[in-house]
């Protein structure tokens, strides 16, 4: 028998994709959905030939649908009998400097990774409630921390909304449900691979998705991953002047 079963939304790229491998690694049932399901097809294909006893079950979504996400989480808790884990990952990247014509962009950054949030944790906790239990999990940002400038101001703060709700998931202390919010530092993925410039602290996709996922089977309310050098920076982006957080950030 296996470990248990785990939903991940955004799981066709980046560190949902890699959660996926190394939760499957760990003999978790899955169940991955994002809008581009060639990805999630060649996925599913490399999993099950890795880990041929994990379950791996497939879906299109785009967390803006609000329909869409309780039809597609429901399915799958129908199709593996529960849900164990929600993952809260799908999120997009894009923003402009206000007054700078952005408006589109930033609004559709907020919606996916605040809105469409919001929409994947009621249909989590809906299912959570009516089996008596599970583990939400939320990722957010270490850009989370403080307001961000420029291109990165309407992500910061939607991934700064996102920790908050969870967050107040967590205080209504819902019977056999674990909440944890996990604030990534810069990791490779395919969000931050199109920036003109590295970002300050990078690491490869494998090395901090492996400290993601030590978080999340330690069911951490909250971490900051990888735990150096981001558990002291965000203690520090906390109460430095902007300028210097500015710096910090990269940008």
């Amino acid at each position: 028998m296996g470990k248990g079963s785990i939903l991940i939304t955004g799981a066709s790229s980046g560190l949902g994709a890699e959660m996926a491998r190394q939760f499957a690694a760990l003999g978790y049932d899955l169940a991955l959905c994002a809008r581009r399901t060639e990805r999630l097809d060649e996925l599913s294909q490399e999993i099950a030939v890795a880990h041929p006893e994990v379950r791996v079950r497939i879906a299109e979504l785009d967390v803006t649908d609000f329909d869409a996400v309780p039809k597609v989480f429901d399915g799958f808790a129908d199709d593996l009998g529960r849900i164990d884990r929600v993952i809260v990952n799908a999120g997009l990247g894009k923003g402009v400097p206000f007054g700078k014509g952005g408006d589109r962009p930033n609004r559709q950054t907020a919606q996916t990774n605040f809105i469409g949030a919001m929409a994947q944790m009621e249909a989590a906790m809906k299912i959570f409630r009516a089996q008596g239990g599970g583990h939400l999990v939320v990722i957010s940002s270490i850009s989370a921390v403080r307001g961000m400038p420029k291109t990165m101001t309407s992500y910061a703060a939607s991934k700064a909304g996102v920790a908050a709700m969870a967050e107040g998931i967590a205080a209504e202390r819902v019977p056999g449900v674990d909440v944890s919010i996990i604030f990534p530092g810069y990791i490779s993925s395919e969000m931050n691979d199109k920036a003109a410039h590295p970002p300050t602290f990078l690491v490869d996709t494998r090395t901090g998705v492996r400290s993601m996922v030590s978080a999340i089977e330690k069911r951490r309310f909250k971490a900051y991953t990888p735990a150096w050098p981001w558990v002291p920076l965000a203690y520090a982006m906390k109460v430095l002047p902007l300028s210097i957080v500015r710096r910090l950030a990269g940008i």
